[in-house]
């Protein structure tokens, strides 16, 4: 049995084999890389933000490391949560260590204009990249702009630095952060096989606790997996995020078709989101929010289910890792109760049992301590006992391609 063979009776993606013709098969767009849009929140939210109200004739520059390279790529800018038109003086991107860029265009402009609430697609860059490059995207806003969309938690550090500076190679003047802005997709051009595989979740997948500038969020072990066989994993997480209600983000009922359905290329996307609408009732993000029952998740899983199926994807669940004894010794440790725990194993029970999706990730199974499964292993934990750390990112992926290949 070939790659695409094993591939296509796999957990994840459904993948065809076909048979040579005389023409050739174009290539097409597929998404590489993405970092899901935000809402900017106020100074009284429980996180500080990381990034100032405003940006004003600045320059922000930020990395990200694609899944799959192509010959040309597209990136995608947003003001998703925007109340006023989003004007982009100028924008580039480089490879090879930021010492090449090359302006982007829009419309053949070298700027343009996004609308409240929209997104825009650059025009196709003939910039080569290879599988798992990164690439630096910079952006150059020439006059105030209130900051309201953004990614929270990049896990890489982004820079902003006064003035037109796209394309320099080195900034004069910057200060950073580990926030994201403007940037929220990058699709490249591949073979008619390419597809995509997206993530949605919540912090677990955004990558809170992997290390800064390293790429250990359990997707990019993911990516470098399955990169070989042409198929790029993009990150639609968002931390703090949940399944059926807003959080630090949209819902991912509500966000499911932006971050998931629209991406160029999906054939296949991963559910790994829920402990949020479990656990953040009680606690200071949601002091008198009642508990959903287990019903309720279970239709909201089925919901996704069935939009997906409407749309060809193929859609996986991951079950929900443990977390007893979670954030301890910050504003959220009461994050974790044994109420909590009870309906987390109920809904990964459903999972693997009753649920309709068309395969399960046991990531409970993988990451938990046999000596105690209410808790993450030792070795798998980041030290907060939610987050997995390096090597419980890197279990997770191995846990996924097992699933993504019928091992």
């Amino acid at each position: 049995m070939n790659r695409l063979t094993r591939l296509a009776t796999g957990a994840l993606l459904t993948l065809s084999v076909v048979a040579p013709t005389t023409a050739a098969v174009p290539p097409h767009w597929v998404a590489s890389w993405q970092a899901s849009p935000q809402p900017v929140w106020d100074d009284a939210f429980l996180f500080p933000s990381g990034i100032p109200q405003a940006l004003d004739d600045q320059t922000f520059r930020q990395t990200a490391r694609i899944s799959l390279g192509g010959p040309r790529l597209r990136v995608r800018l947003s003001n998703a949560y925007g109340t006023a038109p989003l004007r982009i003086g100028a924008a580039s991107v480089a490879g090879d260590g930021g010492t090449t860029a090359l302006a982007l265009s829009f419309d053949g402009e070298p700027g343009t204009v996004i609308g409240p609430g929209q997104e825009r697609l650059s025009d196709p860059l003939a910039l080569p990249t290879r599988d798992l490059q990164a690439v630096q995207v910079d952006v150059h806003v020439p006059a105030r702009t209130p900051l309201q969309t953004f990614h929270w938690d990049g896990r890489q550090t982004s820079a902003i630095a006064p003035g037109n500076q796209t394309g320099a190679v080195a900034l004069r003047g910057s200060t950073s952060t580990t926030a994201r802005l403007f940037l929220s997709g990058i699709d490249v051009e591949a073979p008619a096989t390419a597809r995509s595989v997206v993530v949605i979740g919540d912090s677990i997948t955004d990558g809170a606790t992997a290390s800064l500038d390293r790429d250990q969020r359990w997707t990019d072990h993911l990516a470098a997996r399955l990169a070989p066989q042409g198929v790029a994993v993009v990150n639609a997480g968002i931390s703090g995020a949940r399944l059926l209600r807003d959080g630090m983000g949209a819902s991912a009922l509500a966000r499911f078709q932006r971050d998931v359905l629209d991406q160029p290329g999906v054939a296949s996307v991963v559910v790994l989101i829920g402990i949020n609408d479990i656990s953040w009732p009680g606690t200071a993000f949601a002091r008198g929010e009642a508990r959903p029952s287990l019903t309720k998740l279970e239709d909201g899983y089925r919901r996704l289910v069935e939009r997906a199926h409407a749309h060809g994807v193929r859609i996986v669940a991951a079950t929900l890792p443990p977390f007893a004894g979670a954030l301890p010794g910050t504003p959220l440790d009461d994050y974790y109760q044994p109420g909590k725990d009870a309906l987390r194993r109920q809904v990964n029970a459903w999972l693997r049992e009753g649920s309709p999706f068309d395969a399960v990730i046991d990531l409970d199974a993988a990451l938990r301590d046999p000596a105690d499964p209410s808790r993450l292993a030792p070795a798998f934990d980041s030290g907060d006992h939610l987050h997995p750390g390096d090597a419980g990112n890197a279990a997770m992926a191995e846990a996924a391609e097992r699933a993504v290949l019928g091992k």
